[in-house]
């Protein structure tokens, strides 16, 4: 049996964490290895950790260089056949999601799988405000800044080890990076599950206004460049409508 590690990465997170944790742990599948990377947290946030002790795999705890470092930190540390992310204020949408998308992923022989996410109101996790669904995806859509929703993803840990870690060249959009590299430059295989494996909260760090979506849609633009693809600012930005219409869409 595959051994999945799931890393959660957090900093002043003590409201939502323990959400994230307990649907860790109340998965079906046994063979988990769970890390959690904390960047020297001041509000708490530890002391919620704490007390899963035991039950925890790995605990990192000071200060890094963002988000993305802090999820290196985590790749370097795990020993699991399959990685998979889940972040500190999101959580899984049943106690069978890692067995589903493991079963999907080996029932398909594929070095990756996906599949699609609910964004949820930060106060009222019931109410969903965007279904990201993911099952349009292919690499072709990679030029217009389409992905899969990255923290549904489970890669094999041997494609980080040959392709590395996530670039600190970016501040919002490496994980868009990193699926170019994945998907289009190292040519992985992978599968898509239909349905909403993980409930995100609404405020994310590449949701927070139209300076973030600028940021975002630049960064896009370089880690298509950098990594063979063309396009440009103006193709990135087509996808914004279609974007807006998962506000008010929801699959059948």
């Amino acid at each position: 049996m595959k051994k999945i590690s799931i890393i959660t990465v957090c900093f002043n997170s003590a409201i939502t964490i323990r959400d994230a944790i307990e649907s860790v742990l109340s998965q079906d599948y046994p063979n988990i290895e769970y890390i959690i990377v904390d960047g020297a947290s001041k509000d708490g946030t530890m002391e919620v950790v704490r007390e899963y002790e035991g039950k925890v795999d790995v605990l990192i705890s000071g200060p890094d260089k963002g988000i993305y470092d802090a999820m290196n930190k985590g790749i370097r540390a795990v020993t699991g056949d399959v990685v998979g992310f889940l972040n500190s204020d999101d959580f899984y949408a049943d106690d069978s999601v890692v067995s589903r998308l493991l079963q999907r992923m080996d029932e398909a022989g594929t070095d990756m799988v996906f599949a699609d996410l609910e964004i949820v109101d930060a106060k009222n996790t019931e109410r969903v405000v965007r279904y990201y669904d993911s099952s349009t995806f292919h690499t072709g859509r990679l030029r217009y800044g389409w992905m899969p929703a990255h923290t549904t993803l489970m890669v094999k840990r041997v494609l980080y080890e040959t392709y590395g870690c996530f670039s600190l060249d970016y501040s919002i959009a490496a994980d868009f990076e990193m699926i170019v590299r994945l998907f289009y430059s190292a040519g992985a295989s992978y599968t898509y599950l239909p349905v909403a494996v993980i409930k995100m909260r609404t405020g994310g760090l590449s949701t927070r206004g139209l300076k973030s979506s600028w940021v975002l849609n630049r960064e896009i633009v370089q880690a298509c460049q950098t990594n063979g693809i063309k396009t440009s600012l103006l193709q990135v930005m087509l996808k914004i409508p279609a974007k807006l219409l998962e506000y008010v869409r929801r699959p059948v």
